[in-house]
């Protein structure tokens, strides 16, 4: 036993447990370009002498002046409402220890991007380099004219206790150690269903606490807030049982729980005990000490990354447990990341002076209380099965699209009601809504794509192997767990695998068509499809022994794999040629390409933007269709336009009537989605000038563009990929008959594998 969890934090995305990765990967990932993962952009615009004068001299001296006359102004005219500091003095790095200051930057700007992706909450890391409390108190204590909340991180117990009492007395900001407090909160909602579950009361439940630090302590204290009484918890260190008048390896935050009791290890405290919440060290509980305990067991076994026990272990030892850790691979995951961003969001949002015990139950009840809830489309997919609420589903998904609403509002209503909101929000329903809007839908749907790619893994060919930047894409598609990727090279691709860092480049496939035993199935096929094209038979063999991406679509053709990646050597074009000679469309539908624009709270399809240089009618009437459902499946709901130089006849031209047949057929086919057009790119995605149209059928600005050709879309798609501020997906290709994705010649490996895991999930087909 231990008094140090290992890892306290817990607030990894839910894939990380499993992830695998070099040393060298991992590096460069975190140098390229701009060295480390965050920056900062002006949110007013900065490009006239104008702005500049109202950015700073002497326009700032107004809000500068108001702030002075009413200090609340600051959160009107700063950016202090929306900013979290996130504060280490590194001396408990993960389950690294104390490393120092300087090493748990990464670390720290790592907990600012998920505040960011998670609950659109700005973040600044800043790191202390000291270890004496008080000088840190202090320092920190200085910093709240600066920040609306304070998040505190890595830092060492006992130490992090005093740290944070003091804080939050002398701040007017809130405060809160999230290795203590966020994994509390995920596991109080836990313990909730399970207590639900099994017919329980958690206040009459006899719980085990193994472990008695930062996270061990403030579980400990939320439970016991909750309403279980003091003498109902065991609590055990490397020592043994915390029992009133022990004195050796005790300081006040132990005292504070210790209980009378005869108990004086673990495997004594266990016996009859309901729950055992373990925040300690690999294999601290012995499974036939679970047969020891009460019917139906609960064990949270939390220790980071290996548990106190393994589930497989402890259903083994007693079926009727319910058994959550904090890891990925395992169902039940005790995950940070479902709290601490939420919770700051709401408590935000109200302008808190604190974060409470009142506020924490409420994040755990509405948390558990979503685990309960039909469980999204999307959520269930990326895992790859229907989860339903039961003991292997007590806590919802890292990345139900939900919690963003959920959590902050419960929050928020929490600190209204315990008097510590200083802002309190009129219309709840309103706020909900706003929650809502703050993040994109296609980051979680995403996300959930490479879930649940991970969930059900695929074979994908990659059908351009002797590129460095295709072999970087299988090595990460293969190490991230999302599927098995299938190489189509010549054989000195393993020599390129071996210097890319592989040890074992053996354990790829690797397809050549030299001597490959289908090959003459493959010419056979590929002859009887193009003998009446013009193509002789020794063509055919040229081409299967020749070319990559007839030799790889071939493969697929055959069934030796699920999905085929390619694109980076050719133009998309050519590709598309070569493609087709041996995979058609589906049937019924028309086959083009989509480029998807995402930013940081909107997503924009554009289509068609590769294929059909000028579709007709009837195939922009399908590509809008096949847009919209594209559109659905990312977590949008579609509003489609079809874009022109023309807005309704204004001004006229020769080239409108085709939009407008198109227009008229999705009328005929009676579609479930908003669409309009002919339109100008302005008036179908500015509100302002869409209002000099009320006659629009369209109920907001556009996220689905039908582009009038190929040329405009194409240049539109480059164009915004080399300028524009939003990432760009694609391009994407939809409509063929079996999954395939043609890459851009300048895609780099990610890039590429966000394309693989889109063409194994079935999100673009």
């Amino acid at each position: 036993m231990t008094d140090k969890m290992p890892d306290e934090t817990n607030d990894k995305p839910a894939h990380e447990a499993s992830i695998e990765f070099s040393e060298r990967e991992a590096l460069l990932f975190h140098s390229y370009g701009r060295p480390g993962k965050i920056e900062i952009i002006a949110s007013k615009p900065m490009a006239t002498q104008r702005d500049l004068a109202l950015a700073y001299s002497p326009g700032v001296a107004v809000p500068v002046q108001a702030i002075a006359d009413d200090p609340s102004k600051a959160y009107d005219y700063t950016a202090k409402g929306n900013l979290v500091a996130v504060i280490s003095n590194g001396t408990a790095i993960l389950g690294m220890g104390n490393l120092g200051a300087l090493a748990s930057k990464p670390v720290m700007e790592g907990k600012a991007v998920l505040f960011k992706r998670f609950a659109d909450v700005d973040s600044i890391d800043i790191e202390l380099d000291t270890e004496d409390p008080q000088a840190f108190i202090d320092a920190v204590a200085l910093m709240e004219p600066s920040f609306g909340g304070i998040n505190l991180e890595d830092i060492k117990a006992p130490e992090c206790f005093m740290i944070e009492a003091a804080l939050k007395e002398r701040m007017n900001v809130p405060v809160m150690h999230d290795d203590q407090h966020g994994t509390a909160i995920i596991c109080a909602a836990g313990l909730i269903n399970a207590c639900y579950l099994t017919g329980r009361d958690i206040r009459d439940a006899k719980i085990v606490v193994n472990g008695a630090g930062a996270a061990a302590i403030a579980c400990t204290e939320l439970i016991k807030a909750m309403g279980v009484p003091h003498e109902s918890v065991t609590m055990c260190d490397r020592e043994g049982v915390i029992y009133q008048g022990r004195t050796h390896g005790m300081d006040q935050f132990k005292s504070a729980h210790a209980v009378r009791t005869e108990a004086r290890s673990l495997h004594d405290a266990l016996k009859g005990a309901d729950i055992f919440l373990g925040l300690s060290a690999k294999d601290a509980l012995k499974p036939e000490w679970i047969g020891e305990m009460k019917a139906k067991p609960i064990i949270f076994a939390m220790a980071n990354p290996d548990p106190e026990i393994l589930p497989p272990v402890a259903k083994a030892a007693r079926a009727d447990a319910i058994v959550a850790t904090g890891r990925s691979d395992y169902p039940n995951q005790v995950n940070n990341v479902l709290g601490f961003p939420f919770i700051f969001r709401g408590a935000l949002d109200v302008r808190a002076t604190a974060i409470n015990e009142t506020m924490k139950i409420a994040a755990a009840q509405a948390i558990a209380s979503l685990a309960r809830e039909q469980v999204p489309e999307e959520v269930a997919l990326a895992y790859g099965t229907k989860h339903s609420f039961g003991a292997d589903y007590i806590i919802p998904a890292p990345f139900d699209p939900r919690l963003m609403e959920v959590v902050p509002a419960a929050v928020a209503q929490a600190a209204m009601e315990s008097g510590v909101a200083r802002k309190p929000i009129e219309d709840m329903d309103a706020y909900r809504q706003s929650l809502r809007a703050r993040l994109n839908p296609t980051t979680s749907v995403l996300t959930l794509a490479y879930e649940g790619a991970k969930a059900s893994p695929k074979r994908v060919l990659f059908a351009e192997a002797e590129e460095e930047t295709v072999l970087r894409a299988a090595i990460q598609f293969r190490d991230g767990g999302y599927g098995i990727p299938v190489l189509v090279g010549r054989h000195d691709v393993y020599d390129k695998l071996r210097e890319l860092g592989v040890r074992d480049p053996e354990s790829f496939e690797l397809y050549n068509s030299i001597n490959h035993p289908l090959v003459p199935r493959m010419v056979d096929t590929l002859y009887e499809r193009l003998q009446r094209r013009g193509y002789l038979r020794r063509d055919c063999e040229r081409m299967v022994n020749r070319d990559r991406n007839i030799f790889g679509a071939l493969l697929l053709k055959m069934g030796e794999a699920d999905a085929m990646l390619t694109g980076v050597t050719r133009t998309y074009g050519q590709t598309m040629r070569e493609l087709r000679r041996v995979i058609d469309p589906a049937p019924d539908r028309t086959c083009f390409g989509m480029h998807i624009l995402v930013g940081r709270s909107h997503t924009v399809f554009m289509a068609d933007t590769t294929v059909n240089e000028r579709p007709s009618s009837d195939e922009l009437a399908d590509i809008a269709v096949e847009s919209a459902a594209v559109a659905r499946r990312m977590g949008h709901e579609p509003r489609v336009a079809f874009l022109s130089y023309s807005t309704f006849g204004n001004p006229p031209g020769n080239w409108l009537e085709g939009i407008r047949e198109a227009v008229h057929k999705l009328d005929e086919r009676g579609v479930d989605f908003e669409y309009e057009g002919e339109m100008a790119p302005d008036v179908a995605l500015n509100p302002r000038v869409m209002k000099s149209y009320p006659f629009s059928r369209l109920s907001g600005p556009a996220n689905v563009l039908i582009m009038p050709g190929l040329q405009s879309a194409n240049l539109s798609a480059k164009l915004l990929r080399e300028l524009g501020g939003d990432s760009v997906i694609g391009p994407v290709l939809v409509g063929m008959s079996l999954p395939v994705q043609v890459a851009a010649m300048a895609s780099t490996a990610s890039e590429l594998v966000t394309l693989a895991v889109l063409a194994a999930g079935g999100i673009a087909r």
